[in-house]
């Protein structure tokens, strides 16, 4: 290995992020007829009478993970949202300052128009939009919430971000390798 190599060999960059939800058929209503994000395909219920699933999962060796979906929306990174039925389960959706909270960004061209367009489909927002300062200025943003209290996020920065001006990063596709 190279000595001055750091990080992954072979790192092309994020593939998908994967989020359990209470009820997996609610969520993918909201994020296919609501946000726009386009399904492909769902595989389970899986479940082992071994200890595969903590083994290989990190969840009780009873859990069943009863369905999951994967999703992308536009040209953005997959995700594939996850519907687990399991003993020790925590059914309380993790706030931004919990150890594990976390939410999903969109980007849109408009912020004004996609925030009347959430308020008209009965989405909570969370305030209202921010004008970032220091490396992010440029981007504007607003938290808002999924039917069952997910994080998530609406971004914008249609002039690009203050540190992009310097640090120019290309994005990776495994279709387009050279880009």
């Amino acid at each position: 290995m190279n000595e001055a190599q750091t990080g992954l060999p072979g790192l092309r960059g994020t593939d998908h992020i994967g989020f359990t939800v209470p009820d997996l058929q609610e969520a993918v209503d909201f994020f296919v007829h609501v946000i726009g994000c386009e399904p492909f395909y769902d595989l389970g219920p899986f479940t082992s009478e071994g200890d595969w699933m903590q083994t290989n999962l990190n969840v009780h060796p009873r859990a069943v993970m009863k369905r999951l979906k994967f999703l992308r929306c536009k040209s953005g990174s997959n995700f594939e949202l996850f519907e687990y039925e399991a003993p020790d389960q925590n059914r309380q959706q993790p706030k931004n300052s919990d150890v594990g909270g976390h939410h999903l960004a969109f980007y849109v061209d408009d912020m004004d128009t996609a925030i009347a367009y959430l308020k008209a489909k009965g989405v909570r927002i969370l305030g209202e939009p921010t004008l970032s300062k220091n490396a992010s200025a440029g981007q504007t943003w607003v938290y808002f919430l999924s039917p069952w209290g997910m994080q998530l996020e609406l971004v914008s920065y249609p002039n690009g971000k203050a540190y992009e001006k310097e640090n120019v990063h290309r994005l990776w596709h495994p279709a387009f390798p050279d880009r």
